[in-house]
């Protein structure tokens, strides 16, 4: 043990005896860590994100939201309005057939969204009303914080009650509970029962999935929406023409009935086969195509291929540049051993053996990698840490990841510094000696 800590100290006083010489030996390690490092935040930060995209729209659903036809199709459909058929929109009877239709179906959640304004205590904000059931609330993993959620009876006879987000509270009963109090939005009075649990969810990941902020709306029976707010599906062809029918944002009118619906599928096999039976079930309903139908879950494993695929790109570069950097080690060895000759010949006259000289001048790799490695650690995170606050790319850092990143510059200072350290141990310490 003596004889190994005696070359060790050697080692270290033959790297800080050439400190520029060790620190361009280790700048092929300290870009290879840095890139292992910051691959793996970015990655990690990719799949962090997607989980919290699954959470967001639960899992083994199929979305069916409503178009509404821009324009052009407009102007085209009224030069040929003889032949163009008249669709009702997505509604509440088409609902009703894919729950009669699909037995993969359990859960059926319409939504029907509402601008509206909010007025309570002197206080006005502009909102929107979200017609629900309670099956929306589970599909999208929405718990409460207090109250209760829709009664049968509320759904039933549009009871004028409602249930509202953490912002809503936050903004109108700040420093009292809500439930039990009175709302009003636009002309109609509604009952607070419940609020919802705060959803934390960044803006990037609801506008990719095509989500609201569920914490700055206000929810309330569907029935209760079409009864006593507004009801899209009385809307005609001729109501539109005459331009009766106004949406009240200067865009074109929506004739939709509903916005969206989002069906849970029992069973994850057959989500796709599902899909294709409701576009065959709508289109047969509406005629013409007015809708879009989505998978998020497919949509957002597909996204996580891409990823995969791409963390594995940058993981290839950053194996390079790592075996560039051994290499670069390997040669710097290499070169110091024929500097350094004359100094191993004095070293094995005065007794030392060759394993000494193995010893010492693998200890000088690994040293060499050991403070790569930590340089490139501090870069790596640092690298991290500037693309998170700077781009709108999240990144995590896991601590296995910089423990990987002294593992592998440990590992190449001994892969690469061992043909070296046995060149030199191999010389003959009376040629070395005779070296000037």
């Amino acid at each position: 043990m003596q004889r190994i800590l005696f070359n060790f100290y050697l080692a270290l006083e033959g790297v800080f005896s050439n400190q520029l010489r060790a620190f361009l030996t280790a700048l092929g390690i300290i870009f290879g860590v840095a890139a292992v490092i910051t691959m793996l935040a970015i990655g990690t930060g990719a799949k962090q994100s997607i989980f919290e995209q699954m959470k967001l729209i639960g899992t083994n659903n199929i979305v069916v939201t409503s178009i509404i036809p821009s324009p052009d199709e407009n102007e085209q459909a009224g030069s040929q309005e003889e032949k163009v058929p008249w669709s009702p929109g997505l509604t509440m009877e088409d609902l009703k057939a894919m729950l009669k239709i699909l037995p993969t179906v359990d859960k059926v959640s319409p939504e029907m969204e509402i601008k509206t304004t909010i007025i309570q205590s002197a206080k006005l904000e502009k909102a929107k009303a979200i017609g629900v059931t309670n099956a929306f609330f589970e599909l999208n993993n929405l718990g409460l914080s207090d109250g209760l959620f829709f009664h049968e009876q509320h759904i039933e006879q549009g009871k004028p009650v409602c249930i509202i987000g953490k912002s809503i509270q936050k903004k109108f009963f700040s420093d009292e509970n809500p439930i039990g109090k009175k709302i009003k939005c636009g002309n109609t009075w509604l009952n607070i029962i419940g609020v919802l649990e705060r959803r934390n969810a960044s803006k990037e990941n609801l506008e990719s999935l095509g989500i609201r902020d569920y914490n700055s709306d206000v929810y309330i029976p569907i029935s209760t929406a079409l009864l006593r707010f507004k009801n899209r599906a009385l809307v005609t062809r001729s109501d539109i023409k005459r331009g009766d029918w106004d949406d009240g944002d200067g865009k074109e009118e929506n004739y939709h009935q509903l916005d969206k619906v989002t069906l849970r599928v029992t069973d994850a096999d057959k989500i796709l086969a599902t899909r294709d039976l409701v576009g065959k079930i709508l289109k047969r309903r509406h005629k013409i195509v007015d809708y879009e139908i989505r998978v998020p879950e497919k949509e957002l494993e597909a996204a996580q291929e891409s990823q995969d695929t791409w963390n594995n790109v940058l993981a290839f570069i950053a194996g390079i540049s790592l075996l560039v950097g051994g290499i670069g080690i390997m040669n710097i060895m290499l070169a110091t051993v024929m500097e350094r000759i004359k100094e191993i010949g004095v070293r094995r006259s005065l007794g030392a053996k060759k394993d000494d000289i193995v010893y010492q001048f693998l200890f000088e790799a690994i040293f060499i990698s050991l403070i790569g490695g930590i340089i490139g650690v501090i870069l790596g995170v640092s690298a991290a840490w500037f693309i998170d606050a700077n781009y709108d790319i999240p990144t995590v850092i896991p601590l296995w990841a910089v423990l990987l990143s002294f593992v592998v510059a440990v590992s190449v200072g001994i892969i690469f510094g061992i043909f070296p350290a046995q060149k030199a141990a191999r010389q003959d310490p009376i040629k070395a000696l005779r070296t000037d």
